[in-house]
């Protein structure tokens, strides 16, 4: 942990760009945080990617302040409150304090405030609600910070009520537990209840979400739990109709015996599914790889075509999971090396008299006999 004397620290606080824009707003006469993720991972001890700042000045007098100092500003979402800074090369997301005035379980209608209190009441979770001055100087207005460092995702308040706020935090539940969560303590029950109970307004989000939550969920280091706790749960077949999270697990570990990086559409394809592509919304490329990794890894295809085909990452990724689905000892891998570097080496100008279709079948039958010889018959053996 990265806590000392309840101030946090990291190279990302100390930029000139994101300072000068803290003295910027502090010199206007307003408060200026960091929020969120740039202060739970710096707790953490983890990479901050995004810094989001809070602050009680509105959208237009955070605008002018910026710029008066040289700054580009975009109004990314000047509705609700955001505005996107440049400072010193680096984007700021600054928000006004908020709170919510109503919500439709996707939606919320939102008034800005002057205190931290209720900015911080609207957040999800509670490890979410650490605010950090820009000396570092830690305000946890909820108590979050004791559940951050014992890992414990909480929700902030009654967990029914943060639900029905927005009914993809049932989601973030689960992607937070597999990144941040102990796994030795489980899932908060309190907050697993609420989302069993409240499941059904999963129907209300759109899939584009859905689908986004799900990739983050699979890319933590290890989702298997979650997922598994998902499925218990009723939650998996709603949002994934058919997905079977048992070979979820073996496929991580023979992932990594295989010296492959966390890949969350290949996990996916762990998981299965009756229309993951539609259920998730996945663009035309990431479903024809999806089915490309379960066609080959649920084919009687040998390691070295697979590897041939697919070419190496990808004919890795389908032995692991014909592995992972069979409950096999993890095998064929130096085939696939071996296919993956193979090159076949007639072309069309070879074959000529022949072209449209008949040239097209004749070249993928001369193929096929040289993949079944091991890739050992020539051009001269092919064309004998």
């Amino acid at each position: 942990m990265n806590v000392k004397a309840g101030r946090i620290a990291g190279d990302w606080l100390g930029h000139p760009g994101t300072q000068a824009l803290c003295a910027a707003l502090e010199a206007a006469g307003h408060r200026a945080l960091f929020v969120g993720g740039c202060v739970r991972n710096a707790v953490l001890g983890q990479p901050v990617d995004d810094i989001d700042i809070a602050t009680d000045a509105r959208p237009p007098a955070v605008t002018q302040t910026a710029e008066a100092a040289g700054f580009k500003v975009v109004p990314t979402g000047i509705d609700h409150g955001t505005v996107t800074v440049i400072a010193g090369g680096r984007p700021h997301e600054v928000t006004t304090f908020r709170r919510d005035v109503s919500t439709d379980g996707r939606h919320a209608i939102i008034a800005f405030s002057d205190r931290l209190e209720e900015d911080a009441a609207r957040r999800d979770f509670t490890m979410n609600a650490l605010y950090a001055d820009a000396r570092g100087l830690l305000t946890d207005p909820l108590n979050g910070l004791p559940d951050l460092l014992a890992r414990r995702v909480r929700f902030v308040g009654e967990p029914v009520a943060r639900i029905r706020e927005d009914y993809l935090r049932i989601l973030r539940f689960f992607r937070f537990q597999a990144r941040f969560g102990d796994p030795a303590e489980g899932f908060d029950p309190d907050g697993l209840a609420a989302c069993a109970a409240e499941a059904e307004g999963l129907a209300t989000l759109s899939k584009e979400r859905i689908g986004a939550e799900m990739r983050k969920l699979l890319a933590a280091p290890d989702p298997a739990p979650a997922v598994a706790t998902m499925a218990l749960t009723g939650i998996l077949g709603r949002v994934l109709p058919g997905a079977n999270p048992q070979a979820l697990g073996p496929f991580l570990h023979l992932s990594q015996d295989a010296g492959l990086a966390a890949d969350a559409l290949a996990r996916l394809a762990a998981l299965g599914g009756d229309h993951p592509a539609d259920a998730l919304r996945l663009s035309r490329a990431e479903a024809r790889r999806l089915d490309r990794l379960r066609d080959a890894a649920t084919s009687s295809m040998r390691g070295s075509e697979v590897g041939y085909r697919l070419g190496l990452t990808e004919g890795l990724f389908a032995m692991v999971l014909r592995s992972a689905l069979l409950e096999a000892p993890l095998s064929g891998l130096d085939e696939v090396r071996v296919g993956a570097a193979a090159k076949f080496p007639l072309r069309a100008s070879d074959l000529p008299g022949l072209e449209g279709a008949a040239l097209g079948q004749r070249l993928r039958q001369m193929e096929q006999r040289w993949i079944e010889s091991g890739f050992t018959l020539t051009k001269a053996d092919l064309l004998a």
